[in-house]
């Protein structure tokens, strides 16, 4: 039979059976939408750890181990001897070494602030990286000028956030971008602890000038020149010979893996802690993604045994259509193709009702959200992320459901025999 004429005797069937065929269409869209809601969900909240968690593929932080033999000998130092063989390592591209600031540090800020009264006092940790690690980011000059100059800091992209959703709100201070604060000086005091109680009695007072946003700076401090931070440690005496960790960009991500074994036989240790925290909580998501994607399969696979009985129904009423057409010439494929085509029809509706009850249902989540949740940080614009590749499976996967549930009452319609289909009651 041609495939012209197969479309329109299915079509036909399709149209007079319409009602019992939307019911099993509705079952796979019911199964189709959880699926695809579900996926896009996963890949959404995904999105909004990378955001939360920002982790380069790329790039290591090489740290001092703990406890170790070394360090009991005081033999292990992140020093500039050090630094140059990680650099040498095959696969790297570049090594920032990244210096504390050993001293205490506090700022005490009482005037207005972007014009509200501000009057706040608070702990800081500092540390000091080179200069190109945050190039990019910095809107202006990141070097230290020495003594009586301001000192430009960088801080982390997060901490803006967190500021215009959690810190402004409660003080009713402003809401401000990154641009309003470029340029913003504050002072100082280095040698100083809240914390602690004490003040050094080499304290001294002095200011900072926020010169941009980085992901390379820490979320719980500030970052300065490595320069200014080896300076200021050795007017309080400290040590300036040895770095606190290490940041290796290596060549591409593919080679991260061997730069990492090449740093843990040197004796040293990776600091992994925010990279596991995201790990940890990008594999809690995509678990739950899973488990909620199985359910929407075993409700595919539910509207599946609907479609097989309703196919079952349709072909003891087509008893004597199947034999007629057995009788002018039909084979017993044309008979089972042309259950198989209403199928697939009847699974590409389903399919695409189930993506469209899926998007809707993405919508109206975010509306909802956008109403009723608090703005907390990094609350994203939606908490789902579509992709065509969504649409193109949950299509396909409805199809697949309808063939796998009208194979067998097709094959069953196949193999009736004509003589007793046209003498059947």
């Amino acid at each position: 039979m041609r495939p012209a004429r197969l479309w329109r005797l299915a079509r036909g069937n399709l149209a007079r059976e319409l009602g019992a065929l939307l019911v099993s269409a509705g079952g796979v869209a019911l199964g189709i939408g959880c699926l695809v809601f579900f996926l896009a969900m996963g890949r959404g909240v995904r999105k909004v750890v990378g955001d939360v968690f920002p982790v380069s593929t790329r790039e290591v932080e090489v740290v001092v181990p703990q406890v170790g033999i070394g360090s009991f000998l005081g033999e292990m130092k992140l020093d500039e001897a050090l630094v140059a063989r990680l650099r040498a390592l095959p696969g790297v591209a570049a090594a920032y070494p990244r210096l504390a600031l050993r001293i205490p540090a506090v700022t005490r800020y009482n005037g207005l602030f972007f014009g509200r009264e501000l009057h706040m006092g608070l702990e800081l940790v500092g540390s000091g990286v080179p200069a190109d690690l945050v190039a990019g980011d910095a809107r202006m000059p990141f070097a230290d000028e020495g003594e009586g100059k301001p000192i430009p800091i960088v801080l982390n992209r997060r901490f803006l956030e967190i500021y215009n959703k959690v810190f402004a709100p409660q003080r009713g201070l402003p809401t401000l971008t990154d641009t309003m604060l470029v340029g913003f000086q504050f002072p100082v005091e280095l040698g100083r602890s809240y914390v602690a109680g004490k003040t050094l009695p080499q304290a001294y007072e002095t200011a900072l000038v926020l010169v941009g946003f980085s992901d390379r700076a820490p979320l719980a401090g500030i970052s300065l020149p490595l320069e200014a931070v080896r300076r200021i440690n050795a007017r309080f005496g400290q040590d300036t010979g040895s770095y606190t960790s290490v940041l290796l960009r290596a060549q591409d991500s593919q080679k991260v893996s061997s730069v990492a074994a090449a740093v843990k036989k040197m004796g040293l240790e990776l600091d992994e802690s925010e990279r596991n925290r995201a790990l940890q909580i990008g594999a809690a998501v995509e678990l739950v993604t899973v488990a909620l994607s199985l359910l929407a399969t075993l409700i595919t696979a539910l509207a599946a045994v609907n479609i097989a009985q309703a196919f079952y129904a349709e072909v003891r009423e087509r008893t004597r259509e199947i034999g007629v057409m057995r009788a002018v010439g039909a084979t017993r494929g044309d008979v089972a193709s042309l259950l198989l085509v209403e199928a697939a029809a009847t699974g590409i509706a389903g399919g695409l009702l189930g993506v469209l009850l899926a998007f809707t249902g993405g919508w109206a989540v975010d509306a909802l959200a956008r109403t009723a949740l608090p703005d907390f940080p990094f609350k994203p614009q939606s908490f789902f992320v579509f992709r065509g590749v969504h649409v193109l499976l949950g299509i396909g996967v409805a199809i697949l459901a309808a063939l796998s549930g009208a194979f067998f009452p097709a094959r069953a319609a196949a193999r009736l025999d004509p003589a007793r289909a046209l003498t059947a009651e």
